[in-house]
This record gives structure tokens, sequence and C-alpha cells, in this order.
């Protein structure tokens, strides 16, 4: 939007030069031209009338009394006049005007001819410092434009800006943002909807909460009085079938409780509502204070490079397991220095952290299935990067496995333009820190 209103502006501005400031510039010469004309034109008929009186008069006529028309005033140019009388005689004041010059005649009463020259180069100049204050005018012009552009544009584009981080808030969850008014009235009036349609979605996510909540709590009741109940039978019975019938059921009994959990955290974690603006060199600093004492002691190495600035939208805690997640996977599956990176995504705006090393990769066979539950080498769960994935989904990000061999996970996070102040900006505001409370393994 900013270069729109810059280049309609600069267009307008070049628009009333082109009509206004070139036809101005060649009046302005044009007159300036006519006007030496003029003053020339006026020297010599005074000149000339003077020498009528001298010569009606019977008085001497030189080269001097000519000299006053040839000389150059303030406001005047110097000129060259030379006097032809009537019987032939010559009279010539002033220097003579080299190279190509500037006319007037004028015819005497007397019969004598006064001829007036001047450079053309002095009249050009003349008129060329009229052109030139043109010039400098369309200048300014154009300064003033754009600058009142650049304004204006500031004015429209940072509400919408605003409005844009408001609207990111209310996808993640943030439901109430706080928007103030920019004085734009079309603006002020999609702020105002923005903000019921967040009270809206506030009460059916509260909703929503409350259910998933009583629905947990009454099914982990009776679940839990089974799971004691078939633990007593287990331990009470003499009988080896039974036993066993109840070990069973147990075991599924319990995996019916963690398929409760996962439920209810997939729907906290749909639901959002916990991303913020967050520092992202403090969380992987957390990482590496935890993760390099284990790298230096099988004689590995941790290395970060991750600007400063770079900020993204999540949720800390998430965004803590899942970097942890990866760096852990490196050090059991990997090789080499390990390198948590960052740098900016393919789209405007986004942010890719990459942990990589200098492993032997990931094998073919696992290459298409390494995010899948239960799909390990042998040297894990499976469970870990299937969850780091689904953390990142619910932060409205994405991991992926970018390259084999070596090994390098990029986790696409939205980031939060550093050109942009956070606590103006981001409704619900500043840029927090992370949690300084360790990863509880």
């Amino acid at each position: 939007m900013r270069r729109r209103v810059l280049q309609a502006t600069i267009a307008a501005v070049t628009v009333a030069v082109v009509l206004l400031g070139f036809p101005l510039a060649f009046l302005g010469a044009q007159l300036v031209r006519e006007n030496e004309v003029q003053r020339l034109e006026t020297r010599a008929a005074t000149a000339a009338r003077a020498a009528d009186f001298r010569v009606e008069q019977g008085l001497e006529l030189n080269d001097r009394m000519f000299e006053p028309y040839a000389d150059a005033d303030d406001d005047e140019l110097a000129a060259s006049v030379v006097v032809l009388m009537p019987d032939g005689t010559v009279y010539q004041a002033g220097d003579r005007v080299q190279g190509r010059s500037l006319s007037v005649q004028e015819l005497s009463d007397t019969g004598a001819t006064v001829v007036l020259y001047v450079s053309w180069w002095d009249v050009f100049w003349l008129s060329a410092r009229i052109i030139a204050l043109v010039v400098v005018a369309a200048v300014v012009a154009f300064a003033a434009g754009i600058a009142m552009a650049i304004w204006q544009a500031n004015r429209l584009a940072a509400p919408l800006v605003y409005l844009a981080a408001s609207a990111e808030q209310l996808g993640s969850g943030q439901v109430r943002p706080q928007l103030e008014p920019s004085g734009v009235e079309e603006i002020d009036l999609v702020a105002a909807e923005l903000a019921r349609s967040a009270d809206r979605m506030a009460g059916r996510l509260a909703a929503e909460r409350k259910f998933a909540s009583d629905a947990s709590h009454q099914l982990r009741t009776p679940l839990t009085a089974l799971s004691m109940r078939l633990e007593e039978i287990m331990l009470a019975s003499a009988d080896e079938p039974v036993r066993e019938e109840a070990r069973i059921s147990l075991e599924q009994v319990e995996r019916l409780v963690r398929v409760v959990d996962d439920l209810l955290l997939a729907s906290r974690r749909a639901q959002g509502g916990t991303t913020e603006a967050v520092q992202l060199l403090e969380v992987v600093h957390q990482q590496e204070e935890e993760w390099a004492p284990t790298f230096q002691a099988v004689g590995r190495r941790l290395v970060v490079e991750v600007d400063r600035s770079t900020q993204v939208l999540a949720t800390p805690g998430a965004l803590a397991q899942v970097l942890a997640t990866l760096i852990e996977n490196s050090l059991r599956h990997g090789g080499g220095t390990t390198t948590v990176r960052s740098r900016a995504g393919g789209t405007p705006g986004s942010v890719v952290v990459e942990v990589a090393d200098e492993g032997d990769g990931v094998p073919d066979e696992l290459a298409g299935r390494i995010f899948e539950r239960d799909v390990t080498s042998g040297k894990g769960t499976g469970l870990g990067l299937a969850l780091a994935r689904d953390l990142a989904s619910a932060d409205g990000g994405r991991l992926e496995l970018a390259q084999r061999r070596p090994a390098v996970f990029a986790v696409f996070l939205s980031g939060v333009p550093a050109s942009l102040r956070p606590d103006v900006v981001l409704p619900l505001g500043a840029v927090v820190s992370a949690r300084p409370d360790r990863r509880r393994r």
C-alpha cells in the first residue's frame, strides 16, 4: 500500500510538472527575452533622439556621447552602439560584441540609424535562470509530494498492519485483541467488526473448552475406577488365564485413557490461545544451555547461529519442545557438529529455523514416513518427531525434513517484522522472553 500511494503521488506530481512546469519555463524564458529586446529598443530610441537633438542644435557629435547607452546598468546588459549618420559618418561606443549577437535598430527623424548589439549568450543565460528556477520549483514540488505521500502512506498503512497483526493474533487464539482507533473511518469499522468477532469467538472457545474439560472428567472417573478394579482382579486372582485377561483389559483401559488425554490435548492445541511474539534467540539459548553439556560429554558441539533481532509468533513452551526434540534427535541419530540456525523464509514475513548435523542422515526407507507415529530407526519410541510436528502445526507453522544427507530439519514459523515495534503493532503486546525453567524430562 505504501508503494501504491507513493506511485500515485509521484504520478500526480509528474503530470502537474509536465502540464504546468514545462509551459511555464518556456513562457518565462520567452518573456525574459522579449523584455530585454524591449529595453534595447528603448535605449536605441533614446540614443536616436539624443543624436537628433544635437544635430538640430548644431552641436558636434562624437563617440563619447553614445557611451551611456552602451554601458550596462544593474539591470541592463552591456551593448555595442553603432550610429550611422546620413552623410556616412559612423560613431561607435562600447566594446564590440564577439560571436553570436542580438541587435535592434532605430531610425531617427534626421535620418541617423542607431544599432545596438548585445551578446546572444547574455540574453540566453537570463532566460536559463528562469528555467532553472522552474526546475528548482519542480524538484521542491517532487520532494514535498513524496514527503506528503510517505506521511499519508504511513497514516494509512500503520493501522492496516496493526489490524493484520490483530487478525493474526485472533486466528492464533488471542481472542480479544486490543484495537486502538486509527482515525480512518473504514479501518475503524473493520477493527470494530474484528473486535465483535473476537467476542463471539471467545464465547465459543469458552464453551468448547468447558465441554472438553467436562467430557474428560466424566470419562476419567469411570476409567480410573475400572483400572483399579482390574488391578485388584489381576492381583487377587490365582488363575493365570484370569490374570492374563485382566492384564490385557487393563492395557486396553490405559490405552483408552491415553486416547482421551490425546484428544483433549489436541482440542486445546486446536483452540490455540497461547501464541506470543517470542525472541527466537532466547528460546534457542535456553536449549543450548540444556543440551551443550550433553554434546560435550560425547565429544560433539552444539552451535547456534540465530539473529538476535529475529522474532516469531509461537507458543514459547511448544517451540522449546520442538527444538528440544530436534536437538535430541540429532544427538541420538546424527554426528559431528549440530547447528541451530535461522533464516528468512520463502514467503514475506516467515522465518525458518533449521537444525542440521554432519551425520549419515535419514535412511531412504524412513525419509517418507519419518513424522509418522511409531516410525523409528530402533533408537527411540517413534513419537518425538510426530509430536513435534503437531506442536508446530498448532502454532500455525510446520516441521519438515529439508535435507536427507546430512539431515536438516526445518521449522517454518510466522515472523514478526523487525521494522515494527511489537508493543505498538501487536495486540496484547510486548515480546516475551522464554520461560527460564528447564524442560522437564
